[in-house]
């Protein structure tokens, strides 16, 4: 953009990308500064459609419930709960959130983007069993899930999960354990409704536009935008930038050489699943399943059968199944991975692909997946399931984020990572799983590094409208407020009026 005249606007903060994170930021900054001028730029032309939309996310509302992939077992046959624990408190942060905005009249109704849906773990085998129950006996005495129940029953499970038991020949060990607290989440929309929001408090939401160049000069931050239709450019300043844009936002960090990226490498993963709405089907799993990962996969192939409503209909999903795209995002480019690769980051590229075999395997043996095979895998869950009645449907692009770690190639499979540059006025988030589920509290410490100056004096108000930061509640207090949360957004089972859950 040098050496061309271009319109220029002033902000107090530009947020990029327009998924739940940067709408989530966005929203809490207009709580904490009210005459702030904030923009967020999105390239497509709606908010949300990424990977917060309903089909390219799993919609689980993350709150360590089900998950096996978050209480990964000890040599000694123990399980670790610290990340599970850990997630509970930042998804009971996101419902406290979101009831405020509702009692508010910020957003709503609730219904249009979550609702009830018990989760429930599904051991398999004599070890997925032990590792089951040792879950399950790890987390019952914290106060988040304490209404997790455990049972190896099969005449109970069939009347918790009728489409997987109801007729299950004698196949082995199983056992399951259910929570009621669970939920089916619809990012896209919560995020359409955050930002329109913002948008009613005098924020800017600049949607078919791309950033083009960021650049800091003077102690401002320069971002180029071009609108994708008519290739216009335009010019906007602010003192702090976050870049929440998902799959884009190494990219666009090497591209404005941001020093705390160079040695940062990225590796695309895209997903597919099974899917169906046949009725009946639907009617007997009103539920969200996880499995464990089969002996030698890694954590990230762990299976689930989930309820999902999308715009008014009900489905079951069943995955994922990995597949391959260079792309970043699902409305990338095909070039996304190669241009990612920079001298910087060749080294932990390298040594990624030296120390992550079994993943590299995985993938090859998912690629190479029959039909066949993977109702073989939905079968697992559901012993009755026909091909017929479930259609191959793609999911969300997801980059793994690459890093040194101890001398070997790390691939940061779970978690997000905040990075910042120039004392903290630009931040960025990277990475993946949980995401969404965790966006209030992941937000709260995106501006605890981006303005720590402040942080004392917002703390009281982020305490009261999202639980969280560094006045955050003890367990006990935590469970109260979201069980509040819960009841302003219509998720108990019990409220009057409900249709009682039949799972």
């Amino acid at each position: 953009m040098r050496g061309t005249t271009v319109e220029t606007e002033e902000f107090d903060a530009v947020l990029v990308g327009g998924g739940v994170m940067s709408a989530t930021l966005a929203t809490l900054l207009g709580e904490l500064e009210p005459g702030w001028r904030i923009a967020v730029v999105e390239r497509l032309p709606e908010a949300g459609l990424e990977s917060s939309s309903a089909w390219n996310n799993a919609g689980t509302g993350h709150a360590g419930l089900c998950e096996f992939n978050y209480t990964p077992r000890r040599a000694d046959g123990s399980v670790d709960v610290a990340r599970a624990v850990e997630i509970g408190e930042q998804f009971a942060a996101s419902l406290v959130f979101w009831a405020h905005l509702v009692s508010s009249g910020r957003i709503g109704p609730a219904r249009d983007f979550v609702r009830p849906v018990p989760h429930l773990g599904f051991g398999r085998g004599e070890d997925g069993v032990a590792h089951l129950r040792a879950r399950w006996e790890a987390l019952r005495d914290h106060p988040l899930f304490a209404d997790s129940e455990y049972s190896d029953d099969r005449a109970v499970l069939a009347g918790w999960l009728p489409l997987m038991f109801g007729d299950r020949p004698d196949d082995g060990p199983v056992a399951v354990t259910r929570s009621a607290q669970g939920t089916d989440v619809d990012f896209g929309v919560l995020t359409r409704q955050l930002l329109a929001a913002l948008r009613s408090r005098g924020g800017v939401v600049t949607l078919g536009h791309e950033v083009t160049a960021l650049e800091r000069t003077g102690g401002v931050w320069s971002v180029g935008v071009r609108e994708v239709a008519t290739r216009q450019q335009r010019r906007l300043r602010a003192p702090w930038v976050f870049v929440g844009a998902g799959g884009a936002t190494l990219p666009l960090l090497q591209r404005a050489r941001v020093p705390e990226v160079r040695r940062y490498g990225a590796f695309p993963i895209s997903g597919l699943f099974l899917r169906t709405a046949r009725p009946d089907l639907v009617a007997a799993h009103r539920a969200k399943v996880y499995g464990h990962a089969a002996p030698g996969a890694p954590t990230i192939s762990v299976p689930h059968l989930d309820h999902r409503t999308v715009d008014g209909r009900e489905h079951l999903l069943f995955g994922p199944f990995a597949a391959f795209s260079p792309r970043f995002l699902r409305a990338g480019r095909r070039t996304d991975l190669l241009r990612s690769v920079r001298p910087g980051n060749v080294p932990v590229l390298a040594a990624s692909a030296r120390d992550n075999r079994s993943l590299m395997a995985y993938l090859v043996r998912q690629l190479a997946q029959t039909p066949r095979g993977r109702l073989d895998a939905l079968r697992a869950f559901v012993p009755s399931a026909e091909a017929d009645d479930w259609e191959l449907v793609p999911a969300g692009q997801r980059v793994q984020l690459l890093k040194m770690s101890g001398g070997r190639g790390a691939m940061v499979g779970f978690g997000t990572e905040v990075v910042t540059s120039a004392g903290g006025s630009l931040a960025a988030l990277l990475g993946a799983s949980p995401g969404a589920s965790t966006a209030a509290a992941t937000m709260v410490d995106v501006l605890a590094v981006g303005f720590p100056g402040r942080m004392a004096r917002w703390a009281p108000r982020l305490a009261e409208i999202a639980a969280a930061g560094p006045e955050r509640p003890t367990p006990g207090e935590l469970l109260a407020r979201a069980a509040a949360a819960r009841r302003v957004l219509d998720l108990d089972p019990a409220t009057p009026g409900r249709r009682e859950d039949p799972a």
